[in-house]
């Protein structure tokens, strides 16, 4: 089972949403105690698979890292004030309850901050409906705050990081 994985729904490779993202998981890492860094599920990088008929290897084992992290960092830049078609594609590979026990942080980079609430309305429901365990609030990221991003992830991860230890020790205990 891996630690803490990041999932990335920028159909663009090297993307700022990748870059803070990442910046994003290695902070929660740090703040509970997790020394590995983070490992990363590119959608860029998988996106024709998804959308071709028949398995794809590709695809299953990212799917299986997806679903065997103990915390998920799941990124995507806003569109059309939602996250992605491509993480849509990704998360609807998914079988209902595959991340139950999984402690889940959504993250959406945007433009405005008139999609601020994306985040909470969008990107959260789908992942709860997946099983995971969403500590509040989801991070919506303003372009315009990636150059001060270390201050922004360390005031996010103030926020959460007891709520992602808490629920990882109540799911040991489970």
């Amino acid at each position: 089972m891996s630690s803490l994985v990041v999932l990335v729904g920028n159909p663009r490779g090297g993307s700022r949403t990748h870059l803070a993202a990442v910046a994003a998981a290695e902070e929660v890492g740090r703040r509970i105690g997790y020394e590995a860094p983070p490992e990363v599920v590119d959608l860029s990088g998988i996106g024709p698979h998804l959308f071709t008929p028949g398995p794809s290897s590709t695809v299953e084992v990212a799917l299986e890292l997806v679903a065997g992290a103990q915390v998920l960092l799941v990124a995507s830049p806003t569109y059309k004030a939602t996250y992605t078609g491509l993480l849509k594609a990704f998360l609807d590979r998914l079988p209902g309850g595959a991340l139950t026990g999984t402690v889940a942080l959504p993250l959406l980079v945007m433009g405005s901050p008139r999609h601020a609430l994306a985040v909470e309305l969008h990107l959260r429901p789908v992942l709860v409906e997946l099983g995971a365990l969403v500590p509040s609030p989801g991070l919506a990221l303003l372009e315009a705050e990636i150059p001060d991003l270390d201050r922004v992830l360390a005031d996010w991860t103030d926020r959460v990081a007891a709520q992602v230890t808490g629920a990882l020790e109540r799911r040991a205990t489970a």
